[in-house]
């Protein structure tokens, strides 16, 4: 009998991996506990929405994610680079070079227009996409010379998803990216980082309140007192422009 020469497939490496994650804020006397001990994988290229009430421990994962904050103790990979091991000037470069955010309000610069917007981030990017792709890949080819006070709220997002994406981000960090937009308007965001997800490959952690947006990730994670409450699996998405709130 021929021997069997198949190679088993390698097990796939999480775009990130956090092991027993705590974040404690001392105060006077006192100790909040942001995060206790979380564990959890994400994987490449999925989309997962985090739900859970203010102070749930939700935004506190992103930033150390992000590598805008430090756990208290605990380890977190990107990939097979342990974060909680890089010094302040590796996580910069980590950053710069993998990470896009997208947060409540948009931090346009007034004086500049979209396309300039955008540029900002293009001129320090290792392999950007032109601006005016960027733009385009969220549906504002049409708007890309208007200043931010010439754009309606739902346009300024789509500007700062477009300014994101520009530097190919291994993975778009998202903080209530539709908080202060009412829905129709909302869905026009939430379509833009659908878009990525899909034409790019791009990771998207999206944080809401909103659990209507729930529907259009892989993964839902609710989060509760700094704990992985639950995690559920969609079976199928649905696509942003079908999601009602």
């Amino acid at each position: 009998m021929e021997e069997d020469r198949r190679i088993a497939a390698a097990p796939r490496v999480p775009v990130f991996r956090t092991v027993n994650l705590t974040k404690v804020y001392h105060g006077d006397g006192n100790d909040v506990w942001a995060l206790r001990g979380v564990d959890l994988a994400l994987e490449e290229g999925e989309t997962v929405v985090l739900l859970g009430p203010s102070g749930s421990g939700k935004s506190t994962f992103l930033n150390i994610l992000g590598g805008l904050d430090q756990p208290s103790s605990g380890q977190v990979f990107f990939r097979q680079q342990e974060l909680t091991a890089l010094d302040d000037n590796a996580l910069t470069r980590y950053r710069r070079d993998h990470i896009g955010f997208i947060f409540q309000f948009y931090n346009l610069i007034p004086s500049l227009t979209a396309r300039e917007n955008v540029a900002l981030v293009t001129e320090i990017a290792a392999n950007p996409i032109a601006p005016e792709d960027a733009l385009a890949l969220v549906g504002l080819e049409a708007r890309m010379d208007h200043f931010p006070s010439q754009l309606s709220g739902g346009e300024q997002q789509r500007v700062a998803v477009a300014r994101s994406v520009a530097k190919r981000p291994d993975v778009l960090l998202c903080d209530e990216p539709t908080g202060a937009l009412d829905s129709a308007t909302g869905i026009g965001v939430l379509e833009a980082i659908e878009g990525v997800n899909r034409e790019l490959g791009t990771t998207a952690v999206i944080i809401t309140h909103n659990a209507g947006i729930a529907a259009m990730a892989d993964r839902v994670i609710a989060f509760a007192d700094g704990r992985i409450a639950s995690i559920s699996v969609n079976k199928e998405r649905l696509p942003a422009s079908a999601i009602s709130w």
